[in-house]
């Protein structure tokens, strides 16, 4: 799934080279992430420095445990002895065991790519082996988009799963387990998408002539990501209301694929319920200039939205009120710059309260009833839908960028309680993420976005949890380095937690050529077996710090050097 809305904001940084990914997403499933993303994303190390080019990204910070690793051809070799000189230029510090821990489902992003616009499995080989290199450190499955431009392209209820068939074929002789999600939404467009992926071009042609049926900003600039839940109801296309078109879709797919569903092979279908898959209107589009940490924009203007609005204001009994706040700024603003979201500003207004609330119910009521269709659908299937994590401007009063996508959750309300008690009536997992942001480090990069992660992934993990619904989650941005894996842990299964409640499932972004790295793969497969529970062995205790004497930056530097003379000679 493309990548989500937390992941956006580092599109700002000066991308690091040892750590660009090459692929990627919403998503995310992203997205920060995560639209689901951005290029040249990096992940910070403990010290606070990142490794200088390819070539020495293998210069590890762990030891290797076992032999598994190193048996793999698509895991790249590393410098054993300069990687025992790092070692050794620090003490140890130990770090919470893992071992007897619930055990947490790990699965893994297919490329977005993976089946091409002819529905064809793309470099079927180099996936297989792939995939064998996952299966053998216990992954448990893995994660793909089907998506709708591609399986319903050319003409309504024609569908084409060719290329899914064989790939699923693949999944299931690896004895690995599928998530699928059910992807209604376009894919490229947003930063570091690397396929374009559009809706289907018999809905394309029905946008030319009714352009409505895209959600739309103030200024009337449509976004074709995905529809506007104004035509859940509307017999628009070809005679379809879209939560029709949506289950046609999804039965298409149980039907297709029931020898899958019956072996227990599909463990789970996430149902895209907006852009990058995820419940939120589009309301920040790179498309539209978009930019970390802009509070986004309103998009209800299209002529169903506005009707809906208008019978709301009606039915209050002030039709003054059918319309959008004309005073919350664009794109790129800040809270303070608005009228609207200010402090004491027009959001908390009865107008604001009575906007907010149609807007944010509005959201909710189309996961409503497109959850219900899919329950229909997948009967007997556990059901997830995802949540984007929209951590910029938490910290203020408003939570702008929240309000935008619909979130109703400012200081003094909580917004994710209505979410959440929705997706408990469909018996809905809910998906989140950016599990391994740091507000810390947020903060260090963009002080102004007053941002803060870990509180929203506390109060939207808790809301789920409060309803006693699954939760599972997955990174916002490509991360390969033990600082991060550590803070995924930590939300996944909370120290002390007197309810020992724990993630039902965790999905990482996203199965890469970076990934497979000797480095970087054994830190992932170290990851895996703490979520499963399973002590990892020395490679566990072994992060090293050295504060007063020589910092790692410069260490690495050194033994850069060392190793290029050496070369020479």
């Amino acid at each position: 799934m493309a990548m989500s809305s937390a992941q956006i904001f580092h599109t700002l940084r000066t991308p690091n080279a040892s750590l660009t990914t090459t692929s990627s997403s919403s998503n995310v499933r992203t997205c920060l992430a995560s639209p689901r993303v951005s290029s040249g994303f990096f992940c910070r190390l403990k010290s606070g420095f990142q490794l200088p080019s390819n070539r020495f990204r293998t210069l590890a910070m762990v030891k290797d445990e076992g032999e598994r690793t190193e048996d793999h051809p698509l895991i790249a070799d590393s410098t054993n002895a300069i990687n025992a000189q790092v070692e050794d230029a620090a003490p140890m510090i130990q770090e919470r065991d893992f071992s007897g821990t619930p055990y947490v489902p790990v699965y893994v992003m297919l490329p977005l790519g993976v089946i091409d616009m002819n529905s064809e499995l793309v470099n079927s080989e180099g996936l297989v082996n792939q995939l064998r290199v996952l299966k053998s450190i216990n992954v448990d499955g893995v994660m793909v988009d089907c998506w709708w431009g591609i399986v319903e392209a050319h003409s309504p209820q024609v569908y084409n799963w060719t290329g899914y068939r064989e790939l699923f074929q693949i999944i299931r002789d690896l004895k690995l387990k599928l998530q699928v999600v059910m992807s209604f939404h376009e894919c490229g467009g947003n930063v570091g998408d690397d396929v374009h992926i559009p809706l289907p071009a018999w809905i394309t042609e029905i946008g030319l002539s009714n352009p409505d049926i895209y959600f739309t900003d103030r200024k009337g600039r449509r976004n074709t990501e995905c529809l506007s839940w104004g035509i859940d109801k509307e017999r628009v296309l070809r005679g379809r209301t879209a939560v029709e078109v949506y289950f046609d879709y999804m039965r298409s797919f149980r039907v297709e694929f029931d020898e899958f569903f019956e072996d227990g092979i599909i463990s789970e279908i996430e149902v895209g319920l907006g852009p990058c898959g995820e419940l939120r209107y589009p309301s920040y589009p790179a498309k539209q200039g978009w930019k970390y940490p802009g509070i986004g924009e309103f998009q209800c203007y299209d002529k169903y939205l506005m009707k809906s609005l208008m019978k709301a204001a009606e039915v209050r009994g002030h039709s003054i009120w059918a319309r959008g706040p004309d005073n919350a700024g664009s794109y790129n603003s800040t809270p303070h710059e608005t009228g609207f979201f200010r402090d004491g500003g027009e959001y908390d207004s009865y107008y604001g309260r009575f906007f907010l609330n149609w807007y944010s119910r509005t959201l909710i009521d189309h996961g409503d009833r497109v959850l219900a269709l899919a329950n229909l659908a997948f009967e007997g299937t556990c059901i997830a839908a995802k949540l984007s994590g929209i951590h910029w401007w938490y910290k203020t009063a408003s939570h702008a960028a929240e309000l935008t996508a619909g979130f109703y959750n400012p200081a003094n309300r909580d917004g994710y309680a209505p979410i959440a008690a929705m997706l408990k009536k469909h018996e809905t997992a809910l998906n989140f993420t950016c599990v391994e942001l740091r507000t810390l480090n947020q903060n260090e990069d963009f002080p102004e976005a007053l941002a803060d992660p870990e509180g929203l992934v506390w109060q939207v993990l808790n809301a789920a949890w409060d309803v006693s619904i699954p939760v599972a989650s997955e990174n916002a941005l490509p991360c390969h380095d033990r600082e991060g894996y550590n803070k995924i842990l930590e939300n996944a299964k909370p120290l002390n937690d007197p309810d020992g409640r724990h993630l039902s499932a965790f999905t990482y972004l996203r199965l890469s050529s970076v990934l497979m790295e000797k480095h970087n793969f054994t830190e992932f497969e170290q990851f895996v077996k703490r979520m499963h529970g399973v002590h990892g062995g020395e490679a566990i205790s072994d992060l090293q710090v050295n504060p007063k004497k020589q910092t790692k930056r410069e260490t690495m530097t050194e033994l850069r050097y060392e190793e290029e003379d050496n070369l020479k000679l």
